[in-house]
């Protein structure tokens, strides 16, 4: 069933057969209320497909001068999430100050329509504070409103908490004289519930009421690293000082590659692709033979995933994808070599082969994880080009598993199990 679905994803836009048109289907659900649609075209980044270019005023005019920057990157922070949710969507999102104009510079990838562009984007981010109806909420029917929201919050910063001897990071929040009035109504009234965060509808953070604050300055407290710490005070400035933005220019660019280097990618790819069949057909037979479908196998259930996502495939993107194609054949090699071994112990063939899947696993198991982790760094620590290099390695290195172990076995089975 995996495979017919993944061979569905791939399959042109429309298909035209015995004069009959089909169409592939799109992905729509709603999911806690958030609506999902997916199209299954692929995704190509600004490198390779171009997009548009849109540049925003920011007006700081209200604000002093000391909290404009904070204010500007607040802004930036909360445009590149509505845009770029899941992290794989790579759009170039800068800001720059000309004279005493804030500007805020926006680039999307395979977006060419202006209206779509400033759509996705919006204009200021819309903070609130939601009480929790039950003590384990799961959707935001779970949470009803309280009324105090981002233009009651002043400001939010990192401070840090001595305890026991270690100074442990707290955001600290600070209310307007409105806002301090309902966050005392609501701390009074509501000590042990949750109260919780929501910057867009999205859910932030859910954190305790612990007791009565009247004074409108409060601490959310947790095991926070320094960099959560600054992230959660970026997005509650996001909808704290939320800044009238303006479009004062746009347009469309053109691909900063272009489809040279798709063609370069994919000729690549099948030389590579190519190599690896020979290979495992030369050392391995038969076997190399069920082990190169496998791989065919692969491929469709990589790209599905990738159109599915979808992940935004830049040449770095697709340079992860092509190191996985060679990948994916290392569990193969290690369960085909355990099988060699016991073959050459007196093994009977059907038990050589059930025995070989089962003593390879470990190793299997261990390289894969460790390639796992380190895809899982990158993606962690780096930006761009490199967090989608790190994705679609994370893909490739998932769906491989699952074809070695679950694809090769049964087919296999199905050859050689008589």
């Amino acid at each position: 069933m995996v495979i017919v679905l993944a061979v569905i994803f791939n399959l042109p836009q429309t298909l035209t057969v015995a004069g009959k048109t089909f169409y592939r289907p799109v992905i729509d659900f709603s999911l806690l209320g958030r609506r999902f649609s997916r199209s299954l075209d692929l995704k190509l980044g600004l490198d390779l497909s171009g997009g548009t270019h849109l540049v925003y005023q920011a007006d700081t005019s209200a604000l002093p001068e000391l909290d404009r920057p904070k204010a500007v990157e607040a802004t930036r922070t909360n445009i590149e999430r509505r845009v770029n949710l899941l992290g794989v969507s790579e759009p170039l999102i800068q800001t720059a100050k000309v004279g005493t104009d804030y500007r805020l510079i926006v680039e999307l990838a395979g977006v060419t329509d202006v209206n779509q562009a400033t759509s996705l984007i919006g204009q200021t981010a819309q903070l609130d504070f939601r009480l929790a109806k039950v003590a384990t909420p799961s959707s935001e029917a779970d949470f009803a409103t309280t009324g105090l929201t981002g233009s009651d919050l002043r400001s939010a910063q990192v401070q840090f908490d001595n305890q026991k001897g270690a100074s442990q990071p707290v955001v600290g929040i600070e209310f307007s004289p409105e806002g301090t009035k309902k966050f005392a109504d609501i701390t009074s009234k509501n000590i042990g519930r949750q109260l919780a965060i929501f910057l867009d509808n999205l859910l932030v953070m859910n954190p305790t009421i612990n007791s009565a604050i009247t004074d409108g300055r409060g601490v959310i407290s947790g095991n926070f690293a320094v960099d959560e710490a600054k992230k959660l005070v970026i997005q509650l400035n996001a909808g704290a000082l939320p800044l009238p933005i303006k479009i004062i220019e746009q347009r469309n660019i053109g691909a900063t590659l272009g489809s040279d280097s798709i063609h370069k990618s994919l000729v690549a790819a099948a030389v590579g692709l190519v190599i690896v069949w020979i290979f495992m057909i030369v050392n391995y037979g038969l076997k190399g033979l069920l082990a190169d479908i496998a791989l065919v196998v692969y491929i469709l259930m990589s790209l599905a995933v990738i159109r599915f996502i979808p992940i935004t495939l830049t040449l770095a993107g697709i340079t992860g994808f092509i190191l996985s194609v060679g990948m994916a054949v290392d569990a193969n090699i290690l369960i085909f070599e355990r099988m060699k071994e016991e073959l050459r112990w007196g093994r009977p063939l059907k038990a050589a082969l059930e025995l070989g899947f089962l003593r390879a696993w470990t190793s299997v198991r261990d390289s894969n994880a460790s390639s796992l982790i380190t895809a899982g760094l990158l993606f962690w620590l780096g930006t761009g080009p490199v967090r989608g290099f790190a994705l679609t390695l994370i893909v490739g290195i998932l769906v491989s598993l699952f074809t070695a172990i679950t694809v090769t076995r049964s087919l296999l089975r199905l050859v050689y199990g008589r």
